[in-house]
Formats: structure tokens, C-alpha cells, sequence
């Protein structure tokens, strides 16, 4: 939760970089909030609770998924691929699972070695 947490602080941060946990802990905890909220507006009939919380979290989503590119060396535009059917969606799997780069990139330090306070 602390991941998660550590996103929403840093609501518009898309500068940086960002590890492949908080990024990944980000999206867990998000997929099983979006869950609930579904599985709570099937029950009282609506949807507006998971839309409302899709728009919520939208920047803070994208933001981190620049700074996780930025980690493996890539442009935040890269998110763009995504748009590509099928193999955009695939590839971008691929990069944002992929392992850091160790070194200081011309997006900042390595986040591994920069000190979290997590």
C-alpha cells in the first residue's frame, strides 16, 4: 500500500524515474480497487463509483508509467504504442517489465539506488 501510496503523492510527477515495483504494486493495488468498485456498483445498480475512480487515478496512472519508461531508458511517449492493436499492447508489457537501467540515465538515478523512504 505504501507503493501506492508513494504514486498518489506524486500526482503529476512525470519527471524521474520510477522501479518496476512501484509500478507494478501501483497497478495491482488499482486493478483490485477497480474490482470492488465494480463488484459494489453491480450491486447497487450503477457504474458511476469505478468511473469516478478510472478519472481519479488516470494522471497519477500515467505519470508513473512515464516515469517506469524512463527507467528502462525509453521516452514517456512510448505509452503510445499501446494504441497499436494487439502487439502495442504486448510490447508495452515487455518494457514496462523490463529491468532498469543500472546506471544514471538522462532521466535521473537509478531508483534502486536513490533512497525511498518506503
Amino acid at each position: 500500500m505504501d507503493w501506492y501510496l508513494a504514486v498518489l503523492k506524486n500526482y503529476a510527477g512525470f519527471s524521474g524515474r520510477a522501479r518496476r515495483k512501484e509500478y507494478w504494486m501501483f497497478a495491482l493495488i488499482s486493478f483490485v480497487i477497480s474490482l470492488v468498485l465494480s463488484i459494489i456498483g453491480g450491486l447497487i445498480g450503477t457504474d458511476f463509483l469505478s468511473y469516478i475512480y478510472t478519472v481519479a487515478i488516470l494522471v497519477p496512472a500515467l505519470a508513473v508509467g512515464v516515469r517506469r519508461l524512463h527507467d528502462t531508458g525509453r521516452s514517456g511517449w512510448w505509452l503510445l504504442i499501446a494504441l497499436v492493436p494487439l502487439v502495442g499492447a504486448i510490447v508495452l508489457i515487455v518494457f514496462l517489465a523490463s529491468e532498469g537501467k543500472p546506471e544514471t540515465n538522462q532521466y535521473g538515478v537509478n531508483p534502486k539506488l536513490a533512497p525511498q523512504g518506503i
